[in-house]
């Protein structure tokens, strides 16, 4: 057994290359797990300039300097930041106040509906259940209550944190698009000498992170928009706030969609009733879901991504267990580097056994 053991640690741990990999790896996940929330808003810069990063490289390819480009592409973003913080913000802020102080009648209307179904459907539901499930709806209506009541508390704490990302996000994403040869310059010599296996890693996932977090951002976008347009015209309540959630639905894959379709009907319900209207908005909600797993994902999203669904579930509650809505919004990209690493490291053990040709 021992024997066997040794065998298989040389086979797959005598390479130098992939010694250096596996610290790699080790020593990026050790940084973000320990220091990850000290070092929050330079992720959150290092994401950001690596989504503008795109518009600036398309500029060059135009015959823009390089400088001009940064600026250009920087103060577009700085615009849209001012647009969202001064516009979007306050809208979304009051349709929350509002959908709060509106929040006990309708659960009341809930609570009515409730227990009309024992009546209607004695065969499949009875009094006694529909008395558990309103038990468990209080339960969980007086923890919402007390988490609310703690971000209320919390509120200077995430103003003063919210000024901090506003100052220095900003600062390290210009720096960061600015001195990019000379921070990779820098980072390059950081590494071991080692290199031909990570970089063959990083070359496979950087396309597809790339393409992925921008087109993530572009699903987002039109699946809000959209949605925002489709319950505007609808006169749906709330509107703006519901598009917002179903926007931000599409980073959690297959599970994002089937959560926030209760809110949305929740909302109709109270509003309408089981009415024409209700049917309505709760149709074009399951068009724009269908168009975006049917049409814009594949759109987006072909090539890029070559996962299992299970491996994406499973992805989302790891990564997202471990680094919140990081690791949400990551976990797809992330199992697509671990894919990445596992095809790499396979292959360069079967190439020095002979049984692949030198890259």
């Amino acid at each position: 057994m021992i024997a066997l053991l040794r065998a298989w640690f040389q086979r797959y741990f005598s390479d130098p290359q992939v010694i250096s990999l596996i610290l790699l790896i080790v020593s990026g996940t050790a940084v973000v797990l320990f220091t990850g929330r000290l070092l929050a808003p330079l992720i959150a810069a290092l994401v950001v300039a690596f989504v503008l990063e795109g518009g600036v490289l398309a500029l060059v390819r135009l015959g823009m300097p390089r400088s001009p480009a940064v600026w250009g592409v920087f103060l577009l973003f700085m615009t849209l930041v001012a647009l969202i913080l001064g516009g979007l913000v306050p809208l979304l802020s009051r349709q929350v106040a509002e959908f709060l102080r509106e929040l006990p009648h309708m659960i009341a209307q809930g609570q009515e509906a409730l227990q009309t179904l024992p009546q209607r459907y004695p065969h499949f539901i009875s009094d006694i259940q529909i008395k558990a499930i309103m038990g468990e709806l209080q339960h969980a209506l007086g923890g919402i209550g007390q988490q609310v009541l703690s971000l209320s508390l919390a509120s200077v704490i995430g103003l003063i944190t919210l000024s901090i990302y506003l100052i220095l996000v900003p600062l390290l994403v210009f720096f960061m698009l600015k001195d990019k040869a000379l921070l990779l310059s820098w980072a390059q010599g950081l590494l071991p000498r080692q290199q031909a296996l990570a970089s063959e890693v990083w070359h496979e996932v950087n396309l597809k992170i790339v393409g992925y977090v921008r087109g993530k951002l572009v699903e987002i976008t039109v699946v809000w928009l959209s949605t925002y347009i489709a319950f505007a015209l609808l006169n749906l309540h709330y509107a703006l706030l519901l598009a917002v959630l179903v926007g931000l639905s599409v980073i959690i894959p297959y599970v994002g969609a089937a959560v926030v379709t209760l809110p949305v009907i929740f909302v109709a319900y109270a509003q309408w009733g089981l009415s024409g209207d209700f049917f309505s908005a709760v149709g074009a909600y399951a068009v724009i879901q269908f168009i975006d797993g049917n049409l814009l994902v594949p759109l987006l999203f072909s090539e890029m991504v070559n996962l299992h669904p299970v491996a994406i579930i499973a992805a989302v509650l790891l990564f997202g267990g471990l680094w919140g809505v990081w690791g949400v919004f990551f976990a797809i990209p992330l199992a697509t580097l671990v894919q990445a690493v596992l095809h790499a490291w396979v292959g360069a053990v079967r190439r020095a056994d002979g049984e692949l040709p030198p890259a």
